[in-house]
């Protein structure tokens, strides 16, 4: 810890002369009106005033000022040395139990730095995590790529199936490129572009082009919802957010069945409650919450079915709309995704 500071002498310096203050007026009042000690009393005196007490006054105003100057200016001394090790980028580092359990605005302030600490150092650990998926993510087709050029190379009778290998993989790393870019800026934090949109309109479009796509595996998409919901949001985002979900089940669900998006007005018809159904395995209870995590897989071998950041992009796109996305498995086993939208 650090020497006394500045802030400790000021603070003794202001207490101890406002103590002193109040005794040299008391002295001066009573000089004033007259009021001196009875002639027989044998403590020594100067102007009347009696020199021991006096002197005892001012001791007491020092030592009294000291301790009072000292205990506030203590916990500062303990955050500016929380803050110091923070900045040299120990993260980990809390001031609140150094407080030895006092109670006020200090502390308060304490806490708030913790806690701030503390998001910090979850703000960085998810960096780091994705970074090194990220890194992942991008090695493995590149890997694939030198693998298809040098297998090439050593016979040229492969050009067909190598260059088909290559352009996949090429598209994969289009695709996993455009996702980041489009996760990078929904969690930077900058403001979402709103107009009116009709959120019921893209549902049909997105469901149309799903049902589609899934008749050729033998997979559809069923919908439900009211004739209209406007609501001023940027309609690129929302349109993400409910294609990577409705295309998720549809990848997931099992043959043979059908996806269901059921969408419902809530609230006075303020709130637009859509829900997405698959008959798919579903996932353990366990990973419920982290299907919306970046590059997370509930089976790290399914390489060709994405990246592991749509339903990412999902969950930030909805919350920066102020809205709501939750999972939970359906009766039948399946995954169900609930998303609330405000208006």
């Amino acid at each position: 810890m650090a020497r006394p500071t500045r802030l400790f002498r000021k603070l003794l310096l202001v207490l101890s002369s406002c103590m002193i203050s109040s005794i040299g007026l008391t002295a001066l009042y009573l000089w004033l009106i007259g009021a001196v000690p009875p002639p027989s009393d044998p403590v020594p005196k100067v102007s009347g005033i009696p020199v021991v007490p006096a002197m005892i006054a001012v001791l007491a105003s020092l030592v009294f000022g000291g301790f009072l100057a000292w205990y506030l200016s203590r916990p500062l001394q303990h955050l500016r040395w929380g803050l110091q090790r923070m900045a040299q980028g120990h993260l980990d580092t809390r001031v609140e139990p150094l407080m030895k359990g006092r109670r006020d605005e200090i502390t308060d302030l304490a806490h708030d730095i913790d806690g701030m600490a503390a998001q910090l150092q979850a703000l960085i650990a998810a960096r780091d995590r994705l970074l090194h998926d990220i890194s992942h993510e991008l090695r493995s087709p590149l890997s694939r790529i030198q693998a298809a050029i040098g297998l090439l190379e050593q016979d040229s009778s492969q050009v067909g199936a190598m260059v088909e290998r290559v352009e996949r993989e090429t598209r994969r790393l289009d695709a996993l490129i455009d996702e980041m870019l489009t996760l990078h800026r929904l969690t930077a934090s900058a403001p979402v572009s709103r107009s009116a949109v009709d959120v019921i309109e893209l549902l049909h479009d997105i469901v149309a082009d799903a049902d589609f796509e899934g008749s050729a595996t033998n997979r559809s998409v069923s919908i439900e919802a009211p004739e209209h919901f406007v609501a001023q949001v940027d309609g690129e985002l929302i349109y993400r957010a409910f294609e990577n979900v409705i295309r998720n089940a549809v990848k997931h669900t099992a043959q043979g069945s059908t996806v269901e998006v059921r969408a419902s007005l809530r609230t006075e018809g303020s709130l637009l409650e859509v829900v997405i159904s698959d008959h798919g395995p579903g996932v353990p209870p366990h990973m419920l919450e982290a299907i919306f995590v970046p590059f997370v897989r509930i089976d790290r071998r399914e390489v060709d079915r994405g990246v592991g950041l749509g339903l990412a992009i999902a969950r930030s796109a909805v919350l920066a709309h102020d809205g709501t996305i939750e999972a939970s498995l359906a009766d039948n086993g399946g995954l169900r995704i609930r998303i609330e939208l405000p208006r």
